[in-house]
């Protein structure tokens, strides 16, 4: 039996990580043990290759300017553990973490014998206890997101009031396949009969014609970007993005985010408008107040987030293509004309060929790679490996610690230092600036 939160956590990593076939059926069959509590928590389910965690942060405040209650559930964590179930941002206790591993953990060792495959595994634990947790009435509403892809991910269990696809973009190619059609295929798994679908700047025509597929044969009702909500960018001001909006019959003009890129943007107007549809859905009026000091209240740890001034020092959690090609983007918008050096790091099975010369082709950037160690077993590439994908060689270090004093150290005031490459890596380097 479990008796302590380190051997609560230290419980839950010690499930199996995947199983050999993808099913909803063990995670049913573990709910309908558990009394089902996803009938009973109000939620809105979030999938998506990236922009996941940034719509659920401005959603949640959005909501929670309303006055509102909101939990929250993401991945991975970046600073504790405890995060992955919040309330109004505020970490679960460890007590409760303690308590519901508790609950959990005869009735997974009964699982564990009568199932072939064996019993849950460790996503569905946590999915597990952050059902039961909501249960008990900890929240209004419930912000779930999709750990991987959606249709056989053990949160699309659940019945949501909304549910939202962000973007989608080539990565966990392995998983979920090798084409924008494949992976739209499984985000998409996400609709529900008469559940309303929210999407976001989704612009790739063989992943739209697969999401109109899906969700004309499910009868699932598809709020879409360019027909169904409108997005105008407008210019950066300082540390802000600006954005007019227009959707449901609302306008909203020279609105604010205090993130930077115009992907946050995307992220923003994709939460705005499930905000707006859940006042719909709910009967309730829209608040101007809350939407715009929910939206500029907003800030997401490890997105472009600044950790220094002077010189600026700033961490970013770009882990795959389509998120590299955005922090490429930002830095052309808002840094073109300052000298920026960027130390990265990623794990072995992310497509790093593609990502590096994103990076490489910028005239103001200079590349500093290095390594950090990677989550239980899964491995960080090399760095011979990375350089390989770079049209010159560039200054490599197996410490990232060391990475940093060194590189720092010749920087100006003026000049920017950018760290990048994995959610992992940045959640160790932030430890050494905020600790």
């Amino acid at each position: 039996m479990v008796e302590t939160y380190e051997e609560a956590v230290a419980y839950i990593h010690g499930r199996s990580k995947f199983k050999k076939l993808p099913t909803l059926a063990r995670m049913q069959l573990f709910l309908e043990r558990l009394q089902h509590p996803e009938q009973k928590v109000t939620m809105i389910h979030v999938a998506g290759t990236n922009g996941k965690g940034s719509t659920v942060a401005f959603l949640r405040n959005l909501l929670e300017a309303d006055g509102l209650t909101v939990g929250t559930f993401t991945s991975p964590f970046l600073i504790q553990f405890n995060e992955r179930i919040s309330v109004n941002g505020e970490p679960i206790a460890d007590a409760d973490i303690l308590r519901l591993v508790q609950r959990l953990e005869p009735i997974e060792a009964q699982l564990d014998q009568e199932l072939p495959e064996g019993g849950p595994t460790e996503f569905e634990t946590l999915t597990a206890m952050m059902l039961l947790y909501f249960a008990e009435g900890h929240a209004d509403i419930v912000l779930v997101e999709a750990g991987l892809g959606g249709r056989f991910d053990s949160t699309n269990v659940i019945t949501p009031l909304l549910s939202i696809i962000t973007t989608i973009g080539m990565d966990h190619m392995k998983m979920l396949g090798d084409t924008i059609g494949k992976i739209a295929w499984q985000k998409a798994g996400i609709a529900k009969p008469s559940v309303p679908l929210i999407t976001g700047n989704i612009v790739e025509p063989d992943a739209l014609a697969v999401i109109a597929k899906v969700t004309a044969e499910t009868a699932t009702p598809w709020l879409k970007r360019g027909s169904d909500y409108e997005v105008t960018y407008g210019h950066a001001s300082g540390w802000q993005e600006r954005f007019a909006f227009t959707g449901l019959a609302e306008r909203f003009t020279n609105l604010a985010i205090g993130m930077l890129g115009q992907y946050q943007i995307d992220n923003a107007s994709t939460a705005l408008m499930a905000y707006l549809k859940y006042h719909q859905l709910k009967q309730l009026p829209i608040s101007v107040a809350s939407v715009r000091e929910g939206l500029l209240a907003t800030k997401w740890a490890g997105r472009f987030e600044k950790l220094n001034e002077q010189p600026l020092v700033v961490i970013d959690g770009a882990h795959n293509e389509p998120a590299v090609a955005e922090l490429a983007s930002l830095i052309k918008t808002h840094f073109h004309d300052q000298q920026v050096t960027i130390i990265f790091a990623v794990l072995a099975d992310k497509a790093y060929e593609k990502m590096l010369p994103l990076l490489a082709q910028l005239p103001n950037v200079n590349l500093v790679l290095t390594h950090f160690a990677g989550p239980g077993a899964r491995a960080v590439a090399d760095l011979d490996a990375l350089e390989q994908t770079l049209p010159k060689p560039v200054p490599k270090y197996q410490e990232w610690q060391v990475a940093i004093a060194e590189t720092a150290s010749d920087l100006s005031a003026d000049d920017v230092l950018i760290i990048t490459g994995s959610l992992y890596f940045i959640s160790d380097v932030r430890h050494l600036f905020t600790d």
